[in-house]
């Protein structure tokens, strides 16, 4: 055959062959390299919003990535406001990406979001299976659930208190209509669907609106300016003062000065110190730059008032040490606690928190006396805190352990509001705030007449006014953490406020943080205590036999006060302050309660064994007392304006 024949052949065969190769190819690169395809998304909309505001504290790269994820999903809401899909079309998906790393490059260079994140291409453009669009999801909610979340959530969410009645709308959506959902890649997952609903359609203002992004997306876009400007008051103010200071000390430097010059000119010798001559040294060295009386002991003088650190003198065993009775020369009794695992390199910071400590002086606190820092050769480095000693044992021991003889009414009513009064002054009163991360019935000492004094600060952690934290490290006891503590790290006072209310049902309920029911299910007592409030049973909360009642209605404003403080919502909850007037003042009524998933225990009577596992040991547990969605019952919410009674 001629060459040129065989060549025209060959060309005609790969043409038929290209185009039957098109027809099975997909749509993604019929339509050409899939980065060349427009992404839809608007990265703008974020990027005007960044701009304009202060820069997060996003110390790690998780916090990084959470803070990326926040912001795709405000954007995603954008995109669901503009076109009724919740995703970008998945041959967009390589674009996309690029548009969002060009935006994350511009704030923090060389963060690659794909690597640094572990997400896979498509899941930008993949989320909650079965629902992309608008119509798709309210097709899956009962007109009365979005008839809430509207009402709920139709409004500026700047603030605590409407972000507080939106949010367990959203919650209570999910959990009744998109539990159990499959979700692909862990962006937009079904959890994430009612927020990036809500923000595009039940609320006015839209994803874009500070408010809105602060509450639904977790992502404050503070402005910048009024930082800085504030920032720039205060520094002149404390310069001006700062100048006052050095002036009047300097002048005052100056008095001195020739006061003792005169003095010593005119009787050098009548007035010279003898060396020899003064007190002995004593090894009690009292710490006068905080203005208290704290001590630094020996580690001999310990060893001497605990015998050595025996065992018959253990009185309190915990997750950070061991707590031992002392008795010093003098006859006075103390609590000695000392910490595990420490090293030389922290003394500093261990010396400056109890200080701080020591400084916070309030008749429900327990009062701390003195430390100890010392380094053995056999012993190791060691850490030790010297505390009062309360003789009448703690809540835990009078409500479940040995010492259970049924505390009367009018002890528990004292024992809870000197508990708020305690915290109360450690968030407000103190002149650092303290937030003690770790309340819980072991840590509530009881004296003679049962005041009592909340113990344990070695978990404490000093802040700054109005600071949230963002802890990479939860402490605390399982049955006592916050919510928004254990699952996500954030730190407030008001994860005390949620510790505080799980105590205070115990204390009303004699019921353990954590039960167990005669078929070894466990029950969470939030959870037992909202279900017979939210169905009218709230005196079923207080422990039968309890002596010397109260008229029904101020059992049931205790009652109400610890379903309000232990709700998993953050800003449902009140402050302590807010605590204390409502315990202590008649007339302070208990504000509404917002509405909150339903648990399995709803309208029935749980038979509740007596021995449940206990709760009282202390350990850095990730543990979370929200209830899981795939445990909530589909009941018809409540309105969260409406009272609980």
């Amino acid at each position: 055959m001629h060459p040129m024949i065989f060549f025209l052949i060959f060309l005609s065969l790969q043409s038929q062959f290209t185009l039957l190769s098109a027809r099975k190819l997909p749509a993604v690169l019929q339509n050409g390299n899939a980065s060349s395809t427009s992404c839809p998304l608007d990265f703008n909309v974020l990027r005007k919003l960044i701009q304009g505001s202060k820069r997060p504290n996003l110390d790690t790269t998780s916090t990084h990535c959470q803070y990326i994820r926040q912001g795709l999903r405000l954007v995603l809401s954008d995109y669901l406001k503009r076109t009724n899909s919740f995703l970008p079309p998945l041959h967009s998906a390589e674009s996309c990406w690029r548009a969002y790393q060009s935006l994350v490059n511009d704030f923090v260079p060389k963060f690659d979001i794909r690597r640094s994140c572990g997400f896979q291409t498509s899941w930008i453009a993949e989320g909650c299976i079965g629902i992309t669009t608008r119509a798709e999801f309210e097709s899956s909610i009962t007109s009365p659930a979005l008839n809430l979340v509207v009402s709920n959530c139709n409004q500026s969410l700047e603030n605590g208190s409407p972000c507080a009645a939106c949010t367990p709308s959203l919650s209570s959506l999910l959990a009744y209509h998109l539990t159990g959902r499959p979700s692909v890649g862990n962006l937009t997952d079904c959890t994430a669907y009612g927020s990036i609903y809500a923000a595009a359609f039940a609320n006015q203002f839209g994803p874009t609106d500070k408010g809105t992004a602060k509450c639904l997306f977790s992502l404050d876009f503070t402005a910048a300016n009024s930082s800085n400007k504030k920032k720039k008051i205060i520094i002149s103010v404390v310069g001006v003062a700062g100048a006052v200071v050095f002036v009047v000390m300097l002048t005052g430097f100056w008095f001195y000065y020739q006061r003792e010059k005169g003095k010593l000119s005119g009787n050098w010798k009548s007035n010279q110190v003898n060396p020899g001559s003064g007190p002995p040294v004593s090894s009690l060295v009292s710490i006068s730059g905080s203005g208290t009386n704290l001590v630094r002991f020996t580690l001999v003088e310990i060893k001497a008032a605990t015998k050595n650190f025996s065992s018959e003198n253990i009185i309190g065993r915990g997750g950070y040490g061991n707590v031992f009775k002392g008795v010093f020369p003098d006859g006075s009794e103390v609590a000695v606690k000392r910490f595990k695992n420490c090293s030389a390199s922290g003394d500093e910071i261990f010396t400056h928190e109890v200080e701080v400590i020591a400084s916070v002086r309030h008749v429900n606190l327990v009062a701390l006396r003195g430390y100890c820092v010392a380094t053995t050769p056999y012993e190791g480095h060691q850490r030790i805190i010297i505390c009062d000693l309360i003789k009448n044992g703690n809540l835990h021991d009078h409500l479940f352990g040995l010492n259970n003889n049924k505390l009367s009414w009018p002890i528990r009513r004292k024992i809870a509001l000197g508990m708020a009064r305690g915290l109360a002054y450690l968030h407000y009163g103190a002149h650092h705030a303290i937030i003690h991360r770790d309340i819980k019935p072991s840590n509530i000492l009881l004296d003679e007449s049962f005041e009592p004094k909340v113990a344990d600060f070695g978990l404490a952690k000093f802040t700054q006014e109005g600071m949230t934290h963002l802890s990479t490290r939860v402490a605390g006891t399982m049955g006592y953490v916050a919510p928004e503590y254990a699952l996500y790290g954030q730190l407030t006072e008001r994860s005390d406020v949620y510790s505080f209310g799980v105590v205070l049902l115990e204390l009303l309920s004699g019921k353990k943080a954590v039960m167990a029911t005669n078929d070894g299910q466990p029950i969470v007592t939030t959870d037992w205590a909202w279900s017979l409030v939210r169905n009218g049973r709230t005196l079923d909360v207080i422990e039968d036999g309890i002596p010397d009642l109260d008229p029904p209605e101020v059992l049931e404003k205790y009652v109400l006060i610890a379903v309000l403080c232990s709700h998993p919502q953050l800003y449902a909850r009140p402050t302590m302050d807010q605590v204390v007037k409502m315990l202590d003042t008649e007339d302070v009524p208990v504000p509404s309660i917002p509405e909150r998933p339903v648990p399995l225990t709803a309208d029935t009577d749980v038979d509740i064994q007596s021995s449940a596992a206990s709760s009282s040991g202390s350990g850095h547990l990730l543990a979370s007392n929200g209830v899981h969605p795939s445990s909530l019952e589909k009941e018809n919410p409540v309105s969260p304006k409406e009272k609980l009674s």
